[in-house]
């Protein structure tokens, strides 16, 4: 099996030992995606509705570093700060995900990283 690493700069750079997604098996799995500005490194995080899009952002551009979209998701995790921040993200996700919605794992966690509100990892089939 070929392992290809995925990495772009229309996403942040991974702050940690760890590559913005790895091709593996037909599989295209991408990392927890925070509300970082890939180009300042700053977080966007005014509102819940503004991270939450920058979070798609992220990710939407790796997966077209990749050759996919967000059509070949066939797993996404989404992490929260707090379950009360559900209803908003959830109206958001779905504008992303409008047709075959992937599986999917909604948890709320103590911290996430940077003490963000959002985070969402997704895995893709490729083929």
């Amino acid at each position: 099996m070929t392992i290809e690493i995925i990495n772009t700069k229309n996403a942040p750079a991974a702050i940690g030992p760890y590559h913005q997604a790895t091709k593996a098996g037909g599989f295209l799995y991408v990392s927890g995606q925070i509300p970082l500005n890939p180009e300042t490194m700053e977080l966007v995080n005014t509102s819940i509705e503004e991270e939450t899009h920058q979070v798609f952002k992220n990710l939407k551009a790796i997966l077209e570093e990749a050759g996919a979209s967000f059509s070949n998701v066939v797993k996404a995790s989404v992490f929260l700060s707090d379950m009360g921040l559900f209803a908003t993200v959830n109206e958001i996700y779905a504008q992303y995900f409008v047709q075959n919605a992937p599986a999917r794992e909604c948890v709320a966690v103590k911290t996430l990283p940077k003490n963000v509100n959002v985070e969402i990892s997704v895995i893709a089939y490729l083929g």
